[in-house]
């Protein structure tokens, strides 16, 4: 094809150069968008025919032919062609050829600028969906995990080291409430992704008698953009998304770290369903816990494409610049890697065995109820800063003793403060220490308990996409 016969060849008199062709396309990943396409398409169509620039008859044709591309390219039967460059020149090019004449008037008052900004916010806004109810999977599936460990007892930590005794449902509650947060955060984006830069044409607007109010209403736009210059040069809700998907990258991250420390012999406190894991050529007895790594490797990958659509943007004047081309294989491979990733986990968590007796002695092991032992002590009326030294010397003392510290006698406890009677032993055991947080966010088994109570009515009020 030379490029007379391109849709905007009629300015140039050379044919572009094979490698100008391969360089600048993009069909090769943006054809994914053809529905999006399609869909505004033929609300542009319609709107112009309902304004008087362009025939009913007109209208009905392109519509027509429009669906009629939809059909192919849903059968496979479409020839996607890369010296039309785009998903739009392909469409459009194909429309021309099966209709004729009308085709050619379905770009008057647009242009690909406001064209590709909408194919994407549409595009963007259902996978938005998607990804909304994907994490609703995956927290139904972690609240369902805490309601059976409302009681069950691990080590919390901090530093990596062993602080405070907690429940197992205490904890992968805190999952959930960071994929809580992502999914408030992409709710809230996709505000800003709702918004229809249809009609603003190339950056100035259009002389066109055009009505963009009518093609956001059938398009179902929450509103339309305010501004033409801003419309069709706009990436930020593609980079909001991004950094949002980061976040759930990063956070389904963390989650896959400690399965992996947990499953590994040094913890054995889970244990990863066969399914999702695999084995090793030359070692017969691993198990690797595949899922959980190939996710902290997924999860750099997504925060790569955040850095990519920053620096596509950063140096750009107003208005399109080609660069945004480059903007779609980074949101395409962030929108993908994050849906399998969460369907994945969805997958996964009702397959985690909890080694509930394992995490109980590591909680035992670690002077988890030291600080229990300085509340006590602060109780009786001593300083806290004094109450802090004097367990900080029984602590000492049970590690040279290598006992741990309910195994402290008493008169050897009276030994280090005088204000230490019986009653302390119950502080310093487990259960006492967990039930003693009976706060809203403490570890109080019957805290627990509700809070699985409130995750579980704020997940089935969500009207999510079926997937």
């Amino acid at each position: 094809m030379n490029d007379q016969s391109k849709l905007w060849g009629g300015r140039f008199s050379q044919p572009t150069h094979i490698l100008m062709e391969q360089f600048s396309q993009s069909v090769s990943f943006d054809h994914r968008l053809y529905k999006q396409d399609i869909a505004g398409s033929i609300a542009h169509a319609r709107m112009l025919s309902r304004n008087g620039v362009i025939s009913e008859t007109e209208f009905n044709d392109i519509e027509c032919g429009l669906n009629e591309i939809l059909a192919e390219i849903e059968r496979g039967d479409f020839q996607w062609s890369e010296s039309m460059e785009d998903v739009h020149m392909n469409i459009e090019f194909a429309l021309t050829q099966k209709i004729g004449e009308a085709g050619k008037k379905l770009h008057t008052g647009r242009s690909r600028n406001d064209q590709v900004a909408t194919d994407v916010r549409l595009y963007l806004r259902e996978e938005l969906d998607v990804v909304g109810a994907l994490l609703t999977l995956v927290q139904k599936a972690l609240v369902e995990l805490a309601a059976q460990h409302t009681d069950t007892i691990m080590p919390g930590f901090t530093h990596m080291q062993s602080a405070q005794p907690v429940t197992f449902g205490h904890h992968v509650l805190a999952w959930n409430e960071m994929f809580q947060r992502d999914y408030e955060r992409l709710q809230d984006c996709r505000k800003r992704v709702n918004i229809s830069p249809l009609g603003c044409a190339a950056l100035a607007g259009t002389s066109y008698p055009v009505d963009r109010e009518m093609t956001a209403k059938e398009l179902e736009f929450d509103t339309v953009a305010l501004n033409s210059l801003d419309a069709v040069s706009d990436r930020d809700f593609v980079i909001e998304f991004n950094a949002a998907g980061a976040l759930v990258m990063m956070h389904l991250s963390r989650i896959a770290e400690e399965l992996v420390l947990w499953s590994s012999p040094a913890f054995d406190f889970v244990d990863l369903g066969d399914q999702f894991c695999t084995g090793s050529s030359i070692m017969p007895q691993k198990k690797n816990p595949d899922v959980a790594e190939i996710t902290r490797g997924k999860s750099g990958r997504v925060t790569g494409n955040l850095m990519s659509l920053l620096m596509i943007m950063k140096g750009q004047p107003l208005t399109y610049n080609r660069d945004n081309q480059e903007d779609k294989e980074p949101l395409f491979d962030t929108i993908d890697t994050m849906q399998l990733t969460l369907q994945i986990f969805a997958a996964m968590v009702p397959t985690i065995g909890v080694k509930t007796d394992n995490m109980l002695s590591a909680a035992a092991a670690g002077y988890s109820t030291a600080t229990d032992l300085a509340d006590y002590l602060v109780r009786k009326q001593i300083p806290f800063r004094d109450a802090h030294e004097i367990v900080g010397n029984v602590v000492a003392y049970a590690v040279e003793k290598r006992i741990d510290l309910p195994a402290v006698g008493l008169d050897q406890l009276k030994i280090f403060s005088a204000a230490i009677e019986e009653d302390v032993f119950r502080v310093l055991e487990l259960q006492g220490s967990v039930e003693s947080r009976n706060h809203i966010g403490g570890t109080a088994p019957d805290r627990v308990r509700e809070a699985v109570d409130n995750a579980r009515k704020l997940l089935d009020a969500r009207e999510v996409y079926p997937v």
